[in-house]
């Protein structure tokens, strides 16, 4: 579970109920079906418009994604990987790793691998790898793009479904008290497309884009750590050259381990 994801949806929700009890307004201000019609199917229908059903099916999947913590390998632990594997294709030769494949579970890694070890020259693996990450870029890409444009949506189809409020609460001015009330639910259907797309759709889709570039990241870490290993670079010099990728702190534990463990190593 991604806890940012639900922290941030409950302080949200926090926020909302605290600040609508200060000013006055009770919960059950907040029920009012034509709003939520509106403004969730009115979402949904323009949102399906949008796109073709082969990513609309997607969906699902993506809310997953969002909710879901991302299961990376940590940076540190494919530098010490590529240093090992630089280290035994230096001293027994490329062709000695083909045993460490079965070991692979990332199939990204096991194909750049295979690649090298079955003779393939760096050009065309790193043109293969590099299409395979835009390839993957671009279909995250079009799942955060659905919740992107959700968050377009809503706000304007939050001021229609006031409109529409207005429209019934003008009908009468008879009673003062009930055309006070219509205005007021009026409203509710702006605050509730502000409230989604705001608070929901745009985050959610900035979320997916960070998962998104984490793993393109690492991804494009790894294609330079198979391309060290087939080009005979020394461990050391790999894990210096990988390290550009990581954060100042763990560069800095990288360098007081490498003496320990990756130094042996090499």
């Amino acid at each position: 579970m991604d806890s940012s994801s639900v922290f941030g949806i409950i302080l949200a929700l926090i926020a909302l109920f605290v600040g609508m009890f200060l000013k006055g307004v009770t919960p059950d201000a907040l029920i009012n079906p034509a709003a939520f019609l509106i403004i969730i199917a009115g979402t949904a229908g323009a949102v399906i418009i949008s796109f073709p059903m082969k990513d609309i099916k997607k969906v699902p999947k993506l809310f997953g994604l969002v909710f879901k913590e991302q299961k990376l390998v940590s940076d540190m632990e494919i530098i010490k990987l590529f240093s090992k594997w630089a280290d035994l294709a230096r001293r027994e030769g490329l062709l000695s790793l083909e045993s460490q494949l079965d070991e692979i579970e990332d199939p990204f890694l096991k194909n750049g691998m295979s690649l090298a070890i079955d003779g393939q020259n760096a050009d065309y693996i790193r043109d293969v790898l590099t299409e395979e990450v835009d390839a993957m870029e671009e279909r995250h890409s079009t799942g955060a793009q659905i919740f992107s444009l959700a968050g377009t949506y809503a706000p304007t189809l939050g001021v229609l479904g006031a409109v529409v409020g207005l429209i019934a609460a003008l009908k009468d001015l008879s009673d003062i008290d009930k055309l006070a009330y219509a205005i007021s639910a009026a409203f509710i259907a702006t605050l509730l497309g502000i409230f989604t797309g705001y608070v929901l759709w745009h985050p959610f889709a900035n979320k997916l884009k960070r998962k998104s570039k984490e793993e393109a990241r690492q991804k494009l870490m790894i294609i330079e750590g198979i391309l060290s290993v087939l080009e005979g670079e020394a461990p050391r010099v790999i894990e210096q050259k990988l390290s550009s990728y990581l954060s100042m702190e763990e560069r800095k534990s990288l360098q007081e381990g490498g003496e320990t463990d990756l130094g042996k190593e090499a």
